[in-house]
């Protein structure tokens, strides 16, 4: 069953926009004033809005993350966006937070107040977020509701966007990549997600990798770098060099490599940020060379569909691509009956919410579905303890064998939930961007 823990292509299909943010039907609903801009400086709680915001995401408590998923904030954060601290109600009592920080705001002007803000950086991963796939089923539960990945990069103030399919559809007209494309303004939800770390060289770097990509779009996509769109397929190989790694800088370099690398979104932004040690500058006669520049370093190593910290919770265990819900949820620390209760949710569909996914991914999600019996039975194994554990051990094995390392959109949320002192830990959540 290679397919169930792939993420999907992204979401080429317009989905009709809703309001689910309203903005003025929120303060109307919690009473709660809009605060001045000068007051809008930090992430705050406020238990009206909370209820409010829980009524309008309908998300399962999975969708969110807890507390120690999240990455230090500016001191000084400047946006007359609405900055709101999401703690789910199906995680009151459980040990910690689980929730979201939102960025709430219109979709006008939205890139020039993010650029603004000083809460995006270059190289941070934009995450489309789908809240109506909450309960849609195991597929689409198993990926958080994240269907595709972009990468960020500020430029003159403004944020922008570089995507894989590199056209309109995602980087908008005359394909500027500020978030007007398609795609984009289909959502409503983005998780932000920031590579740990990062100097101010490498952030450079990656502003000269994806600028100089972003200005030869049209004459590179699709003729030297195409879309992949096949999941189950990651130019990764265990142990082999990242050639297609080179292969993008080289097209990158203006170098006219042979030949055409395919790569799906996710895909395209681990190949982006494996370049963050090279300088386009200087080491253009390294990428002429054969094989891969020594600068070439991969941001993260590329997921086991399952891993072993749900088994030890040591510094140097790791998370696999199914294993998102499932560390959300042991997370929280909830009696048992409670956690059996959340864990048979990720499994469960409701024909209502399925019937929103767009027609590909409801098709993926319903030839997958029976696929996922095994892996509910491992959910519920790892959460039992005892004999249990052999068990799921024992189908640990299976899915690792059977499945390719990989990088699927999810990837990047889930390598979050690691503990912060984790030495696999090389991404945290900074917000959810909510457009009303």
């Amino acid at each position: 069953m290679p397919e169930w823990r792939s993420a999907v292509r992204g979401d080429f299909s317009m989905i009709k926009r809703s309001s689910l943010f309203s903005l003025l039907s929120l303060l109307l609903a919690s009473g709660t004033a809009l605060l001045s801009p000068a007051q809008a400086k930090e992430f705050t709680y406020d238990a009206k809005v909370n209820e409010a915001v829980a009524r309008k995401l309908k998300i399962p408590v999975f969708f969110a993350v807890p507390a120690s998923a999240r990455a230090p904030l500016p001191q000084n954060i400047n946006t007359p966006d609405r900055l709101i601290d999401f703690k789910h109600p199906d995680a009151a009592g459980a040990q910690g937070d689980v929730g979201l920080r939102l960025i709430m705001g219109k979709r006008a002007g939205l890139a020039k107040r993010l650029g603004k803000s000083g809460l995006i950086q270059t190289g941070d991963l934009l995450l489309s977020v789908r809240p109506e796939w909450g309960g849609a089923g195991a597929y689409p539960n198993v990926q958080m509701g994240v269907s595709h990945v972009g990468i960020a990069y500020l430029k003159d103030g403004v944020v922008h966007n570089l995507d894989n399919p590199m056209n309109a559809e995602f980087l908008g007209k005359q394909l500027r990549g500020d978030l007007t494309g398609g795609h984009y303004n289909s959502l409503n939800y983005i998780h932000v997600i920031r590579p740990r770390n990062l100097t101010d060289a490498e952030r450079d770097n990656v502003l000269d990798w994806v600028t100089r990509l972003a200005s030869s779009a049209k004459e590179v996509y699709p003729s030297q770098i195409s879309f992949n769109d096949d999941y189950n397929a990651p130019k990764y190989k265990s142990g082999k060099p990242v050639e297609f790694v080179t292969h993008l800088g080289r097209v990158a370099l203006r170098q006219n490599p042979p030949g055409n690398v395919g790569l799906y979104c996710s895909e395209f932004a681990w190949s982006l940020l494996a370049l963050r040690q090279c300088d386009p500058d200087t080491v253009g006669d390294a990428f002429q060379r054969s094989g891969v520049p020594s600068c070439v370093k991969p941001i993260m190593e590329p997921l086991n569909a399952t891993g072993s910290f749900v088994f030890r919770q040591s510094r140097s265990a790791d998370a696999g691509l199914a294993d998102g819900p499932l560390m959300v949820i042991e997370s929280m620390k909830l009696p048992e009956e409670q956690r059996t209760k959340q864990l048979k949710a990720v499994f469960a569909t409701n024909p209502a919410a399925l019937a929103k996914l767009s027609t590909g991914h409801r098709k993926v999600a319903e030839d997958m579905q029976s696929s996922f019996t095994r892996l509910e039975s491992y959910y519920l194994a790892v959460a039992g303890g005892g004999w249990s554990k052999s068990f799921a051990r024992t189908s640990q094995f299976l899915f690792n064998r059977a499945v390719p390392d990989n990088y699927s959109p999810t990837s990047y949320l889930i390598n979050t939930l690691l503990p912060t002192d984790n030495a696999n830990r090389t991404m945290d959540y900074v917000a959810t961007i909510a457009i009303e």
